[in-house]
């Protein structure tokens, strides 16, 4: 009643009928009233615009540009629309003239209403023209809607108007009596036309975006990112991503190709807001103390200032991160949010169509319905499906940004945070846990926006589904929903036991890497013993365990699957068994069966996010405390240290008492210090005397409890750890400062890096690793020394600068530098130094002792005080730490300040003497030999270091241009010979097996579903009891055979993929283990430990998981494509161009997306190992006040990294949006031909249709899957690839059974004319070497570096092999035998000892083939039996990685005690380079002495006088014997080259 009479009351209003519903709806030819069209289909789209004319405000108030110029494109809107203002003003005027007043046409409300509505709206999309030009906004999705509204909404009535032309020109045609004065209408008619005209002009123009802004915030140069500019068309497309598509398409991306970042999402633009809030809230949570004045977040020149939330007063609770990032960026996420609203709501809108549809079908066969209506459902569908694509992108989209936006906050947040922590508080966490919280904490927030609408809109989903199942079903539906529930805790319990498998399985998976690289590290000493086959077990024996717990997660993972497949149809089962049986009188109809299964369907995902929501939710709640926990803790206190440039020095301390943050704990106590203007102070105690304590005290990094501090001035540091950055060594020193040519040059060589710089391979442009790994100790300290001194500050803070240079650099360094001539000269400096030598120099002295400063004064004040500083002396030179020179300078210094104390200090001179002599007889025959005193060596590393980093540097650039030849290899497609070797290793049978079970599992599910429609399509199972249990009996059957299929296919494919990953591991540690030694050589060790974890976790993990993914769905597309088939044939012509296009998009998508994740991954770890490197060096980076500059760094490197997320999250809207496009094809195409093919089976039709609803999803994730797949099975490619290297000799050959048992018997060596080279195409090593040793003889190889010396013993082994020539052994060639017969029966003590992890047994004997006896007369007899006997452990004791629990000695004894296990005729001795002590040397050498008689013994010497009582010595040089004679021969030849080697070593 209440419609008839809004319905009148609207008829008054136009004058005519508003509704009729026999014109409409019940009538083969549809049309509108002409009230209805002037008014509803006018004023909707109206109404639209005014509504959502809010978001154009917020636009424009939100951009960032200005001044868009005038152009063609915005006069001519503006042109159009003062036109359609004319025609519709001219609309009211001619209603006025026309109608009401003296004329017989009447006035209605129509006539005036409709143009008013119509010139208000179109005056304000007028307005909005030159507004948007103002504020550079260059589309606008409100009025694009409007105009594409306005312009279908006109189409009935163009249709209308255009009958009514006809109408009447008929009438005038047939010459009747009356007249008519059509003028009004022929006016109406011209008039309409022209309007629609001009909205269709307008929708045309508003497909375009405006041009580019002249003022613009931010840089807009060409690689500008083409959204920015994009019009609304192209944004809900993502046509503007089409180019990038097409480039990574063509060739792989790279950096270069990308766009900068949306300006939004940059830094700059993300962090004032939040830090607004941030600081805001920090202000509610902690009162201030003080009535101060509150101030607001500083933007000062674009750097954003973050409140301490210790420094505001009283505590009254922890400032959280959650309430800012509400604010900031909560407005974006409830827009996001509005869009699942509405696609959640188009989502249920789905079923109802279909409904519709099925009556249709049905109502086919008794009184057809006008096929207009068909038609129509089936555009509703898609329209729906089409709406519901394009607004969930857009979700999606929204939701991204969100969580890109909070990501970025985060990080820099957490980043800033970290420059302010105090000492105390950082050592609370380690900075590997400080790294994580950015790399694990942030991240999880990001992972998690996108779903956090699931918490309200999933609940919403069951309830809406619930509801429009009632209504098919009644109280059935609580069965099934009974099911559901019950699922959840199944899955969940489950789900808990796949986690701890999945923890256990890491663990397997940790310690076989862990092994694989020790075995990597000592592969050349594996294959000298021959004990690789030990090894190996011992990997693959983990390995067993690893794929025994993937096997069971396996199992438990087809249990998951099966009980996912099982949920559907066990619920529907339950559902209609229920609603059956319960009453006699319901019976199934196949609208009812067809709607509620599509119910079904959508309630499946929500149940499935749920318990995997609540999972992430609480795992994020636990990063929010972490990242809280971090933001509040407590930061340095600015006030520790004041800047009064009125005290009279520029540095002070008065009364100060320190601590490092425990309050109770004092590490220093009542300091007064004074350094005077350009003086130089120096700071000395013993250690842990707290001398750096009191420079951490100056630079205000240790907590005041009383006392001031005052440094007036710029600093510099030097910390005694140096702390560099992974950058350039020229960036290191500059730190930020411009380059000056000259002082640059001039610092650098008072800091002694000339040399240093020449050396490295690309001078002072070469990059230093993380933690500056390739330099060593002293160039470390001389760069962080240099630094300081190009800083060129007031103030120098050096904490023991040179402890870690050679003391004749540290000599030059304190002339050129830090002394009184020095550099820094005229500077104010304080000293802490070890080096006594230096201290006359300086202007004043403290020395430290317990935390307090015990006496201070000049170098000579000291002297004569006899106190607590001549103690520090004498300590200092009985440990004889200094040089011969040194000590006569500090007795000169002395006689001249008071000769008193020179006998004293003789005494201990001399003592320190009596103890260094011992090590000296050993230097000096070494001296000469190797150039320099070892001794000095031993001590500082430094030059040798230099060297030897120089050489490792050169070979990291050479690999670094290998790692980018293997990278390259990635970027293409994969070979189809990869996935065949795959499924090779996966087995035919079980390939075919997993093939063949989900076909079948498919034909399950349609012959249930084909079942389900031949069942409520039969009329007489209403009166039959019998009948209908038999249909749902059968139906029961059909879904068991499901559940058995699901569960088998998954396992066979699970169990299938592990069988294969174990294959691919076996082959792989089977031939790199049998690698020939030059390959292990030039393949960096980290490169293969890489194949034996990531790429074989790849095989464990991921491509199991994906492969099922995939199987699955294609299966379900190919069953899609049937079941639509059968129901309509001609289907089948629609899907070939439908699969072109799909098979395009997942071709673009593949490469541009594989790349651009790639990209992405490769920028994020700068972000972090930045971070840490700024966490290790915070105290650096605050003493030189650069934190803006690193904040601005760390800032830089996120926005990279969002420069490559960004595309990557678009690439995928851009192809959900095509293929989505391509399912809503389908789904047109499937009910339009179900509607116009005559199919009178109602149940076919609902069945292809709700498969059609499917598909979307489907094709969807085939194709992710689908690139997945071939982005990991990249993996397999590079284990095959390592299986088809080049493998070394055969280690066991039938022809070793034919040979002696126990050769060689005498151990008779003999070398004919023997060539050697490294490898192919590198010269000879050796040229054309023979000689002949008989059995037992002892004989010593000497020769310089490099002369071939080790190539000698590397031949013996077969190491590498020979060139020309043969290596007889008691006559018998060894080319001819298996490698492990012949390493096996020679021995080799190596120089380096190498120790594996495991017990000290396993070290000695890994195959267990000696008995406990034997080891322990072995370990007697090298001298290791005390040490092991006082283990508690005994032979079980577990030696740690590279025997880091041993000292370097007991590994050389426990490589001795290897050879004498052996015990074979042959042993060749490698003297270790460096002097062991010589303790150790003396044990080895009078062991092998008696223990060795009989054997053949080959001595490498580096040390002339261990092998002076040998047999034979053979000199070698350039790879060519020069001598070969006994020693005591060629000694008494002074022109032999021994001679002269001797001599240099004194021994003559």
């Amino acid at each position: 009643m209440g419609d008839a009479t809004a319905f009148s009351s609207m008829d008054e209003f136009c004058g005519s009928t508003f509704w009729d519903a026999n014109e409409t709806w019940w009538t083969t030819d549809p049309d509108f009233t002409p009230c209805f069209e002037q008014t509803v289909l006018v004023w909707a789209p109206c109404a639209f615009f005014w509504l959502f004319m809010l978001f154009d405000f917020w636009y424009l108030k939100a951009s960032l540009d200005k001044n868009i110029p005038w152009n063609r494109l915005n006069i001519s809107k503006l042109l159009i629309n003062v036109g359609l203002l004319v025609v519709t003003a001219l609309d009211l005027i001619m209603s006025f003239v026309k109608k009401g007043g003296d004329s017989e046409l009447p006035l209605y409300g129509v006539d005036i209403w409709t143009p008013i509505i119509k010139l208000l709206t179109f005056l304000m999309v007028l307005m909005f023209i030159p507004l948007n030009r103002k504020y550079g906004v260059q589309t606008s999705g409100c009025q694009f809607m409007f105009w594409f509204l306005l312009t279908i909404f006109s189409i009935p009535r163009c249709r209308t108007e255009a009958r009514l032309h006809q109408e009447r020109g008929q009438i005038i045609g047939s010459q009747q009596a009356e007249p008519h004065d059509f003028t009004w209408e022929t006016y109406q008619f011209a008039s309409f036309f022209i309007f629609f005209a001009f909205t269709c002009l307008m929708l045309i123009l508003n497909c375009f975006a405006d041009q580019l802004p002249r003022q613009t915030k931010y840089y807009r140069g060409p690689k500008e990112i083409p959204e920015l500019s994009a019009s609304f068309l192209s944004r809900i497309t993502y046509s503007w991503f089409d180019r990038m598509a097409l480039k990574g398409y063509r060739n792989p991306l790279e950096e270069k190709d990308l766009w900068d970042l949306r300006p939004q999402d940059s830094c700059k633009e993300v962090m004032p807001t939040f830090a607004h809030y941030w600081n805001k809230n920090v202000r509610k949570n902690y009162k201030r103390a003080s009535g101060g004045q509150e101030p607001k977040a500083q933007f000062s020149n674009g750097k954003v200032s973050f409140e301490n939330p210790q420094s505001n007063g009283r505590k009254k609770g922890m400032a959280s991160i959650m309430p800012p990032i509400y604010r900031s960026f909560g407005g974006i996420f409830l827009f996001g949010s509005f869009f699942k609203l509405i696609t959640d709501i188009l989502t249920f809108a789905q079923p109802q169509v279909l409904s519709l549809i099925i009556g249709y079908v049905e109502d086919f066969a008794k009184v057809p319905q006008p096929e207009w209506k068909g038609i129509m459902y089936s555009i509703l569908l898609f329209v729906l499906a089409s709406a519901q694509t394009f607004i969930l992108a857009q979700y999606f989209h929204r939701m991204f940004i969100v969580g890109l936006r909070i990501r970025t906050a985060l990080i820099n947040c957490i980043y800033r945070k970290a420059l302010r922590i105090s000492n105390a508080a950082r050592k609370a966490s380690t900075v590997g846990e400080i790294v994580n919280l950015m790399a694990v904490d942030a991240q999880r927030f990001m992972d998690l926006t996108t779903y956090l609408n699931m918490l309200w809109s999933a609940p919403l989903q069951i309830a809406l589904a619930l509801y429009f199942l009632w209504q098919q079903l009644g109280p059935s539906v609580l069965a099934g929903l009974a099911v559901m529930i019950i699922m959840i805790p199944l899955n969940g319990f489950i789900a808990s036991r796949i986690k701890t498998y999945q923890i256990r399985q890491m663990k397997y998976k940790d310690e076989r890497v862990k092994l694989m690289n020790e075995v990597l590290s000592g592969i050349k000493v594996l294959k000298l013993y021959a004990w690789e086959p030990s090894f190996e077990k011992q990997v693959l024996d983990i390995r067993d365990k690893e794929i025994a717990t993937l096997r069971a997660t396996a199992y438990l993972n087809a249990s998951t699957s099966f009980l996912w497949s099982c949920a559907p149809f066990l619920v529907s089962l339950v559902t209609f068994a229920t609603y059956l049986l319960s009453n006699e009188a319901n019976q199934l109809s196949v609208e009812k069966v067809f709607v509620s299964l599509a119910l079904f369907d959508i309630m499946k995902l929500p149940l499935t996010i749920i318990p995997m929501l609540t999972v992430d939710i609480a795992e994020t709640q636990v990063s929010v405390q972490r990242i809280n926990k971090f933001l509040n803790s407590e930061e340095l206190d600015p006030n520790n240290v004041q800047h009064d440039a009125s005290k009279p020095h520029p540095m002070s301390i008065e009364n100060g008492h320190f601590s490092w943050g425990d309050e109770d704990e004092m590490t220093l106590k009542n300091i007064n210090m004074q350094v005077p203007k350009n003086n130089l102070v120096a700071i000395v105690g013993t250690v842990g005397s707290g001398k750096s304590s009191v420079i951490q005290a100056l630079l205000g990094e240790m907590e005041k409890i009383s006392g001031t501090v005052n440094t007036v001035g710029k600093m510099a540091y030097v910390p005694q750890q140096a702390w560099i950055q992974n950058a350039t060594v020229r960036d290191n020193i500059l730190f930020g400062k411009p380059y000056d040519r000259k002082r640059y040059n001039k610092v650098i060589d008072a800091c002694a890096l000339r040399t240093d710089i020449e050396i490295l391979s690309a001078g002072d442009l070469t990059e230093v690793g993380e933690k500056g790994i390739n330099l060593s100790g002293g160039q470390k300290q001389r760069i962080s020394l240099a630094r300081a001194v190009y800083h060129n500050a007031d103030l120098y803070l050096l904490d023991d600068p040179l402890s870690a240079v050679d003391s004749h650099v540290g000599k030059h360094i304190f002339e050129e530098v830090i002394g009184p001539k020095g550099m820094l000269a005229k500077k104010t400096r304080v000293l802490v130094t070890h080096g006594i030598t230096f201290l006359p120099q300086t202007d004043k002295i403290y020395v430290m002792k317990m935390g307090e400063i015990s006496e201070n004064g000049t170098y000579a004040e000291l002297l004569k005080n006899r106190g607590a500083f001549a103690d520090f002396l004498m300590q200092h030179l009985q440990e004889g730490e200094e040089e011969e020179e040194e000590l006569n300078q500090i007795k000169r210094q002395l006689s001249q300040t008071d000769p008193a104390l020179v006998a004293p200090f003789e005494k201990a001179i001399l003592l320190a003497r009596t103890e260094s002599l011992s090590d000296s007889i050993s230097v000096t025959s070494a001296d000469s030999l190797m150039g320099g005193s070892l001794r000095r060596r031993g001590k500082r590393q430094d030059s040798y270091d230099s060297n030897a980093s120089a050489a490792s540097l050169k070979k990291k650039q050479e690999v670094e241009g290998k790692l980018i030849e293997t990278e390259k290899s990635q970027t293409g497609g994969v070979d189809f010979a990869v996935y065949k070797h795959y499924i090779k290793s996966v087995g035919i049978f079980l390939s075919v097996a997993t093939l063949v079970l989900n076909f079948v599992f498919q034909a399950f599910q349609i012959g249930s579903n084909l079942w389900l429609t031949q069942w409520s399509n039969d009329k007489a199972v209403e009166h039959d009891t019998g009948l209908r249990n038999m249909y749902l009996g059968v139906y029961g059957a059909f879904g068991f055979g499901q559940v058995v299929t699901s569960f088998f296919s998954t396992l066979a494919l699970s169990l299938g993929c592990i069988y294969s990953a174990a294959y691919l591991h076996e082959t792989l540690v089977h031939f790199v283990l049998r690698w020939p030694m030059e390959l292990f050589d030039i393949t960096p060790q980290g490169r293969v430990v890489n194949r034996f974890s990531k790429d074989v976790d790849t095989c464990d993990n991921t491509l199991p998981l994906n492969l099922r993914v995939a199987v699955s769905q294609l299966f379900a597309v190919l069953a899609t494509i049937v079941v639509i088939s059968i129901s309509t044939p001609i289907f089948l012509a629609v899907i070939v161009p439908i699969g072109f296009i799909y098979y395009f998009a997942q071709r673009f998508y593949v490469a541009t997306s594989r790349q651009l994740m790639r990209l992405e991954s490769v920028s994020r770890s700068p972000i972090y190992s930045h971070f840490g490197e700024t966490v290790t060096g915070v105290s650096t980076i605050r003493a030189y006040t650069v934190q803006d500059r690193f904040i601005e760094e760390s800032d830089n490197k996120v926005d990279k990294n969002q420069v490559c997320k960004y595309p990557s999250l678009i690439a995928n809207r851009w192809l959900a949006v095509r293929l989505e496009m391509v399912g809503n094809l389908i789904i047109l195409f499937a009910s339009l031909f179900a509607v116009l093919g005559g199919q009178t089976n109602p149940g076919l039709v609902g069945l292809s249709v709700s498969y059609a609803l499917q598909v979307t999803q489907t094709l969807n994730w085939l194709v992710r899957m689908s690139s997945d797949i071939e982005t990991n099975i990249v993996s397999v490619e590079r284990i095959k690839e390592y299986g088809e290297t080049k493998q070394e000799a055969a280690w066991e050959l039938e022809e070793d059974k034919k040979k002696p048992k126990n050769w060689p018997e005498d151990g008779r060596v003999e070398f004919k004319d023997f060539q050697v080279r490294y490898r192919e195409g590198l010269e000879l090593v050796l040229r054309g070497v023979s000689f002949n040793i008989s059995g037992g003889q002892k004989v010593g190889i000497v020769g310089r570096t490099g002369a071939g010396k080790s190539s000698l013993t590397l031949a013996l082994f077969r190491i590498i092999e020979s060139a020309g020539g043969k290596i007889l052994i008691d006559g018998i060639d060894i080319a001819t035998m298996g490698l492990h017969m012949l390493r096996s029966r020679l021995t080799i003590i190596p120089q380096d000892p190498v120790l594996f992890s495991g017990s000290l047994r396993s070290n000695l004997d890994p195959f267990e083939v000696k008995t406990d006896d034997e080891i322990w007369k072995a370990l007697e007899l090298s001298h290791l039996k005390a040490f092991a006997k006082s283990l508690t452990a005994g032979l079980n004791h577990e030696i740690s990685e590279g025997g880091e629990n041993l000292s370097v000695g007991q590994r050389q004894l426990v490589c001795l005690a290897r050879a004498l296990l052996r015990k074979t005729k042959v042993l060749v001795l490698d003297e270790a380079t460096a002097a062991v002590d010589l303790e150790t040397d003396d044990l080895i050498q009078k062991t092998i002495r008696s223990e060795f008689r009989e054997c053949t013994v080959l001595t490498i010497a580096h040390r002339l006088n261990t092998i002076l009582d040998s047999d034979k010595v053979i000199v070698l040089d350039k790879g060519q014997i020069t001598e070969f004679d006994a020693p005591s021969a060629l000694l008494a030849d002074p022109k032999s080259a021994f001679f002269s080697m001797a001599k240099d070593a004194n021994l003559v």
